[in-house]
């Protein structure tokens, strides 16, 4: 008990490891208020048009697609269609019908509308007794903020790998190391007092993270905790390796940047590319974050039929890990 309290008093004053447990929770929060946020006026359209120069039935009729807003000169106006921040489409009259300004600047979307409007105005009359039947607009941003929140939880939940090799960097600077040697401790008593403050702390920003993030039933909310669970053990265990091979305190850095890059671009990768490709995913297993991504990201959709499959697969990483670090910590004794 009294190394476990050694050890809280080590972490506290590491900025690395606070900084690595507090910035999942402000990139959750972050990601909840942007959640939050009504996005889908900006995929609106936006017409200009000359006060006074369009017939009020015209501009009737661009209410109908979206906002339109009048300005007191046409230099006005096209000063306001070449501003690079927007994607107004000016309109003016053209005898019976109506020609549409541009700048040329515009998304692809906004240029096609821009030159489909004018034949659509003049057909205005033939159109309107077809019924209309409006559809929800699907939420585009919907499926990159999971993306996003799956990648904060996976660092999250993987954060004890820094807590454990920075704290044995550090013990090696400094000479505690040395220490440890003579003390009268066996091996697993080591290997759980080096595991459990990652592991807890690990645990403890995932669970936050995730509560500003989800709103889950209880059913996944068990799912989620076994996910965080394993995968908080399993990123204390990586820290206890890069811990025993790092020599000094920027080596270790660099170790812990390889080994979150490669966590978090194989998932991302098996998620985006290797959908289709069943041998691929399977060797993608073999990094334990593909399976905390893929059962986050079921979670996330709603779903857990591949829940007790993601589970297994980090128990098993669990157990290799454990196996192939106990030779380790008994040389290191």
């Amino acid at each position: 008990m009294k190394g476990l309290i050694y050890q809280l008093k080590s972490v506290r004053q590491d900025k690395f490891c606070i900084m690595s447990f507090l910035l999942p929770i402000i990139v959750a929060m972050a990601l909840n208020f942007i959640g939050s946020i009504d996005l889908s006026s900006l995929g609106g359209y936006h017409f200009g048009v000359v006060a006074g120069e369009v017939a009020p039935a015209t501009e009737e009729w661009l209410m109908r697609y979206g906002e339109v807003k009048a300005y007191p000169t046409q230099e006005e106006l096209i000063a306001a269609v070449n501003d690079p921040s927007t994607n107004l489409i000016g309109v003016e009259m053209a005898g019976n019908g109506i020609q549409t300004i541009i700048s040329g600047d515009e998304l692809t979307m906004w240029r096609q509308t821009a030159n489909t409007l004018p034949a659509l105005y003049a057909q205005r009359e033939l159109a309107a007794p077809v019924d209309v039947q409006i559809l929800d607009r699907p939420d585009v941003l919907a499926g990159y903020q999971y993306l996003f929140v799956a990648m904060t939880l996976i660092v999250a939940m993987f954060m004890g790998c820094t807590f454990n090799a920075m704290n044995i960097i550090s013990e090696k600077e400094e000479g505690v190391a040395l220490i440890n040697e003579v003390l009268p401790m066996t091996s697993r008593q080591y290997v759980i007092q080096k595991i459990f403050i990652g592991f807890i702390f690990s645990c403890l920003s995932a669970v936050i993270a995730t509560a500003f993030c989800f709103r889950l039933p209880p059913a996944a909310a068990a799912v989620m905790l076994a996910l965080i669970v394993l995968s908080a053990f399993v990123s204390a265990l990586v820290g206890l390796f890069i811990g025993r091979l790092a020599d000094g305190m920027m080596v270790g850095v660099v170790y812990i940047k390889i080994v979150m890059i490669v966590f978090m671009a194989v998932p991302l990768l098996k998620y985006l590319v290797t959908a289709g490709n069943k041998v691929i995913s399977y060797i993608c297993y073999l990094i334990p974050s593909s399976a905390t991504f893929e059962g986050i990201m079921d979670l996330a959709n709603g779903g857990m039929a591949t829940a007790s499959q993601d589970i297994a697969i980090l128990a098993v990483h669990c157990l290799v890990w454990f196996l192939l670090y106990l030779p380790l910590a008994k040389l290191q004794k």
